[in-house]
């Protein structure tokens, strides 16, 4: 038994392979290689490896959960159309305000089909100011659903600070 072990040790050690072994190991690493440079291509063609590793990245080197960045910029937007001085730009930052809520809540989980739903569902433990908050909403619906609503800028402020403080509170700002 012992010689045969040693036999195959032998084998797999000894340089002097027949030149049909050598032949199928350069095609075996040929292929190797392909392979390898095809999971290496298809992680940096899928957002696979981008989400796996870079969104846990970002979140533990800058303390905020993945998205942040890009949602205090949105909202930096949203809040530069109260300064134009136009009444349209007002009602569409509020109106943009109030999707960025439900675009948030419908990402963390809160059921419903509209925001009016899902703001049913919010508790003071989560957003204290939820009663504000489906006050805004109401301002918005306000907006959408009536062409002659007059919207003051000082109401257009309080209503997207409202927000604001919601989705601090929701820790999406």
């Amino acid at each position: 038994m012992s010689e045969i072990i040693q036999g195959i040790i032998h084998f797999i050690l000894s340089p002097t392979f027949p030149d049909w072994v050598k032949l199928i190991r350069f095609i075996f690493i040929i292929i190797s290689f392909f392979f390898l440079g095809y999971v290496i291509w298809a992680l940096l063609k899928t957002s696979w490896f981008y989400r796996l590793v870079i969104w846990d990245l970002e979140e533990i080197l800058t303390y905020r959960p993945f998205g942040v960045r890009k949602i205090v910029r949105d909202w930096q937007k949203i809040k530069a159309g109260l300064i134009t001085g136009q009444e349209s730009e007002y009602k569409l930052a509020v109106f943009k305000a109030d999707a960025m809520l439900d675009r948030i809540l419908t990402g963390m989980g809160f059921g419903g089909k509209t925001l009016g739903e899902r703001l049913t569902k919010l508790t003071i433990a989560s957003v204290p100011n939820v009663e504000d908050v489906k006050q805004a909403h109401k301002t918005r619906n306000n907006i959408v659903h009536d062409p002659d609503y007059r919207l003051s800028l000082e109401e257009a402020k309080k209503t997207v600070e409202t927000y604001e403080k919601a989705l601090t509170d929701l820790q999406a700002l």
